[in-house]
C-alpha cells in the first residue's frame, strides 16, 4: 500500500506539469477537496485493517492438527493443500505490474490532458480497494490452503499471516487497477474499436492472479472470486460514480431502522 501511495504521488506531480494547456473536455467531474478526502479515508482504513492483522493470533500446534480437508466446503476443497513459492513469485510480478498498467492511458492525447483528474480517481480507487481489503482481512481468520500442505514450513503455516485467506487482496488490487483502465478508455473513447480487446485485458490479468494465488495456496476459490468482484466493481464504479450524467449515483438513505446508503440506477 505503501509503494502504490508513493507510486500515485509520482504520477500526480508528473502529470500536474504535463497537464497545462488543458484542451480536451473529460466525462468525469472531480473536486480534489472531496475526493481527496475520499482517499484520506482509505488510507486511514487501510492503517486500521493493517493494525487489526498484526493483532491477529498465530495459528497454533493444537489448531494445526484438528485440520481437516473435509471441514472445508466443496468448492474449496481441492485446494486446500497447495503451496507453491513459484506460483507466489509469478503472481506478485503481475500484481506489482498492475498498478503501473493505468499509465498506458497516457498514450491517449485526450486523457493525457486530463490525468491530474485521472489520476486523482486512481488513487480514489485504490485507496478504497485497499481500505476495504484490510479492514475485512484484519476480522477474518480463515486459514490459507497452504495451512493444509505438510509440505510448507511450519514457520509459515502457524504465522498469523496464515489466517489472511478471506478475501484474496492481490486479486482485488490488480482488478481494481485494470478495471479502472478500461472503464477510463471506455469513457474517453465511446466509439474506439478497440474497447472489447481492452475489457478482455481487463479481465484477464486478474483472472491471472487469481489462479497463481490458488496455485500458491494463498487463497482458495472463493477468495479469489470475492476478491475480483470486489476489485472489479470498485475500479469501475469510482470512475462512474464521477461521470457526468452518470445513471448511478449514490445517495443518503435513512429511516425508522437504519441510516445508510443507496445506489439509484437510472434507465
Amino acid at each position: 500500500m505503501k509503494r502504490l501511495l508513493l507510486l500515485w504521488l509520482i504520477i500526480c506531480a508528473f502529470c500536474a506539469q504535463n497537464a497545462l494547456g488543458q484542451a480536451a473536455v473529460s466525462p468525469y467531474q472531480t473536486s480534489w477537496l472531496k475526493d481527496g478526502a475520499i482517499i484520506a479515508g482509505g488510507v486511514g482504513a487501510s492503517l486500521v485493517g493493517s493494525y487489526l492483522m498484526d493483532k491477529k493470533d498465530k495459528v497454533t500446534l493444537q489448531e494445526l492438527a484438528a485440520l481437516n480437508k473435509n471441514n472445508v466446503n466443496g468448492l474449496d476443497r481441492f485446494a486446500a493443500g497447495n503451496y507453491s513459492t513459484r506460483a507466489e513469485s509469478v503472481s506478485d510480478v503481475f500484481f506489482y505490474g498492475s498498478f503501473a498498467t493505468p499509465l498506458l492511458l497516457l498514450l491517449d492525447k485526450d486523457i493525457q490532458q486530463n490525468a491530474p483528474q485521472v489520476y486523482l480517481l486512481y488513487g480514489q480507487a485504490m485507496s478504497i480497494a485497499g481500505g476495504v481489503y484490510s479492514l475485512t482481512t484484519g476480522n477474518s481468520r480463515r486459514r490459507r490452503p497452504y495451512v493444509y500442505a505438510a509440505d510448507a514450513p511450519l514457520e509459515l503455516r502457524t504465522d498469523k499471516q496464515a489466517t489472511n485467506s478471506f478475501y484474496a487482496g492481490h486479486t482485488a488490487a490488480t482488478a481494481t487497477a485494470t478495471f479502472f483502465l478500461a472503464k477510463v478508455y471506455h469513457d474517453f473513447n465511446p466509439d474506439s474499436p478497440v474497447r472489447p480487446y481492452i475489457w478482455a485485458a481487463a479481465a484477464s490479468v486478474p483472472a491471472t492472479v487469481a489462479y497463481l494465488r490458488l496455485k500458491a495456496g494463498k487463497h482458495f476459490v472463493s477468495d479469489n472470486i470475492v476478491g475480483y468482484v470486489v476489485g472489479a466493481s470498485i475500479g469501475i464504479l469510482v470512475p462512474e460514480l464521477h461521470k457526468r450524467n452518470s445513471s448511478i449515483s449514490l445517495l443518503p438513505e435513512s429511516n425508522e431502522q437504519y441510516e445508510g446508503v443507496a445506489i439509484i440506477c437510472t434507465f
